[in-house]
Parts: C-alpha cells; sequence; structure tokens
C-alpha cells in the first residue's frame, strides 16, 4: 500500500515538473516569434529594439498598435484631456527652413493679440470641457516677457487653467519669472537628434541651446514638453529612433509629434517627406513613442489630420496617445498661422471645434479628462 501512494507522489510530481518546463518552452517560442509582445525592461530600450517596433508590419503591425494602446491605458488611463491652443502672434525672427511663418516669408500677414483679445477666448475653456489653456507664438514675443508675464497672472486669477507656454528659447530668468507668475508647462520641441540636420534646418539657434533650455526648465520644476517632426529631408529610419530615444532620456512630460509636411513658400518646399512613400510610419512612430515613453502625455497633433483628413488624429488616439489639442484661434488669424499647408479646422469658431473634439473621443469608446491633466511623472515623484 505505502509503495502505491508513494509511486503516486512520485508520478505527479514528475507531471508537476514537465507541465512546468513545456509552460516555459512554451513561452520562450511566443517570445521568439512574437517581439512586439515581448517587455521592454529599463536596462534593454536599444537603437535596435526601436527600430524593430518601426519595422513591424503585418501582423506584428497589429500587435504595436495594440500594445501601445494597452501601455497608454496602463499607465495613462481613458481619459483624453482637452487643451486648447490659442496662437496668439506669428511673428518670428527665425528663419527655419521648413516653417511657413519664417521670418523671410514675406507672403504671411503678420498679427498679434493683445492681452484682452486672448483673456476673451480663454474665459470659454472651462464651459466646453478644456482644462489647459496653450499660449503659442513664433519666437520672436508679440508680446513682450512681462506682458506674457500679465497674461498668465490673469488666467490664474479668473479661471482654474493649467497654462502651457510654447514661444521658444528663452533664458533661465524668463523662465523662472513666469513660473513665478503661474506658468505649469513649457513645449519646446527638439525636432531632430541629428545635430547635423538640426544645423541645417535651423540657421538661427543650436541644438546643444535648445535641448539647454529643456534642462533649465526641468531644473525650475516646470513640467516640460518637446517632440520632433517625423520625416525631415535627410532623415533616416536610425534617425527616427534615436529621436525616440531622446525623448525617454529627457524623461520629458508631453512628448508631441507630427509628420514634416512641406510648405511651398519654404525653402523645403519641393522636398517630400522622407517617408512619403509609407506613411504607416507615423503612427508606428506615435506606438513606439508610446511604449519606449509609457507615462508622457501624447497628444494626437493636428498635422496626422492634415495628413490624414478626418480620422488621422482619432487613430492616434487609439496607437498610443491621450491629449487632444483643439485649435482656439479666433477664425481671423488662424488662416496667417499656417506652419504647413491642409491644416484643418481654420474656418470653424472655437466651439464648433470643441463639439467636434467632443464627438470623435466619444465616437472611439474614451471620456473627455477632467481637471488639469498634470503630469503623472511629477505627481509620482511627489508620492513616493
Amino acid at each position: 500500500m505505502l509503495t502505491r501512494v508513494k509511486m503516486f507522489f512520485i508520478i505527479l510530481r514528475e507531471i508537476i515538473i514537465l507541465s512546468v518546463m513545456y509552460g516555459f518552452y512554451v513561452l520562450y517560442l511566443t517570445g521568439m516569434n512574437d517581439q512586439n509582445d515581448r517587455p521592454i525592461e529599463e536596462g534593454a530600450i536599444s537603437k535596435d529594439t526601436v527600430i524593430e517596433l518601426l519595422k513591424s508590419e503585418g501582423d506584428d503591425l497589429e500587435r504595436l498598435y495594440a500594445r501601445a494602446d494597452g501601455v497608454r491605458a496602463e499607465h495613462m488611463g481613458d481619459e483624453v484631456y482637452v487643451r486648447g491652443i490659442i496662437e496668439f502672434s506669428n511673428l518670428c525672427a527665425n528663419d527655419c527652413l521648413y516653417c511657413g511663418i519664417r521670418a523671410s516669408n514675406l507672403l504671411v500677414n503678420r498679427y498679434t493679440m493683445g492681452i484682452d483679445e486672448i483673456m476673451g477666448t480663454v474665459r470659454s475653456f472651462e464651459r466646453t470641457g478644456q482644462t489647459t489653456a496653450v499660449l503659442q507664438s513664433g519666437e520672436t514675443p508679440g508680446l513682450d516677457d512681462e506682458e506674457i508675464g500679465r497674461l498668465i497672472r490673469a488666467i490664474k486669477y479668473e479661471t482654474s487653467l493649467a497654462v502651457t507656454l510654447s514661444v521658444g528659447n528663452r533664458s533661465r530668468e524668463v523662465y523662472r519669472f513666469w513660473k513665478e507668475c503661474g506658468m505649469d508647462r513649457y513645449l519646446i520641441r527638439f525636432e531632430t537628434s541629428d545635430r547635423q540636420l538640426f544645423a541645417r534646418l535651423h540657421p538661427d539657434c543650436s541644438f546643444d541651446e535648445r535641448i539647454g533650455c529643456l534642462h533649465i526648465l526641468k531644473e525650475l520644476g516646470v513640467q516640460a514638453g518637446s517632440g520632433f517632426m517625423i520625416g525631415l529631408p535627410g532623415e533616416r529610419l536610425e534617425t527616427l529612433a534615436d529621436n525616440i530615444l531622446l525623448c525617454r532620456e529627457l524623461d520629458l512630460d508631453m512628448i508631441g509629434i507630427g509628420p514634416y509636411i512641406p510648405h511651398p513658400d519654404t525653402p523645403l518646399g519641393n522636398e517630400p517627406n522622407a517617408y512619403a512613400d509609407n506613411e504607416e510610419i507615423f503612427y508606428k512612430a506615435v506606438s513606439a513613442l508610446r511604449i519606449v515613453n509609457p507615462d508622457a502625455h501624447i497628444p494626437a497633433t493636428t498635422a496626422f489630420d492634415a495628413v490624414f483628413p478626418g480620422i488621422g488624429r482619432n487613430l492616434v488616439l487609439t496607437r498610443g496617445a491621450n491629449i487632444f489639442m483643439p485649435n482656439n484661434t479666433p477664425i481671423e488669424h488662424r488662416k496667417d498661422y499656417l506652419l504647413y499647408p491642409g491644416k484643418p479646422c481654420i474656418d470653424e469658431n472655437a466651439d464648433q471645434c470643441v463639439a467636434c473634439v467632443m464627438m470623435r473621443i466619444e465616437s472611439i469608446g474614451r471620456t473627455m479628462g477632467t481637471g488639469p491633466g498634470h503630469s503623472l511623472k511629477k505627481y509620482n515623484k511627489r508620492i513616493q
């Protein structure tokens, strides 16, 4: 009797051992055959890993999109935060070779909104569910530094909105002043991690200066946003991977990316996007960006709708993004702030834009975010 019992347990043990070994073998084969389902560990993110994601095709591509959306849901939730943009001035002293409002473009009708006009627009944000005012201009201040400070104070006094500025390179002292006035976030895109390409396209600014501004903002405790264009002339897939990795290295709170679109009134007007024959790479870049930067806010930028009318931003939201930024610039100014041609929504008023955004968010089964939607990185650091 004891012998039979002993034999039973010996056989049971062998069955369990074989089952566990088989399970590990299946997991190994799955990992070998399904690279997009393999987790990216902290120390394992290499350029080769990112390039592998960017080269996804067929079933691997669908898994890439599903994985990015899953990472977004796990780290950022299902809320889409709506941040209203006001392009308050198209004055710019810089001559970036791709930009429609570059200083040398004499065909642009220049304008600058006054503080009262800006505040008249901002006051409508909260009733339409927009929780952040994003104030954007060219790199010559249409409003001077003191005026921008007064504007920030006015927004903070009259509303509960978060304030994001995007007005280019400034000194530490100016950034500190604006933070003291109530500025929450600052967006300054590096556009490309390739130093030689950056120098060719930006004759008035250095790569180190741009990155230095981001470091200053982070040192001051300002939520820092940056990003890049996808497919600048001269870009290679390796460059795109480096762009994504630089975002991770900078530990950004928000990352905005979008396809390069040639503007006919610029020196690059006849140079097509580097991926003009493979536009799916634009979406792949967003998904890879989300996987490599899981807890950064990523907006569905307007340029996607310019390339993929009516569906671009919807698809970006299902492939890693969690922010929507409707245009609140008054209609009379929108046609004069064209960084690239084909920009959507230039004939709609702010209420129409926001109503459209709400419908688009609901159509993909997501909800509008409430509250300021501050950086999760800052929140997580406070509770640690």
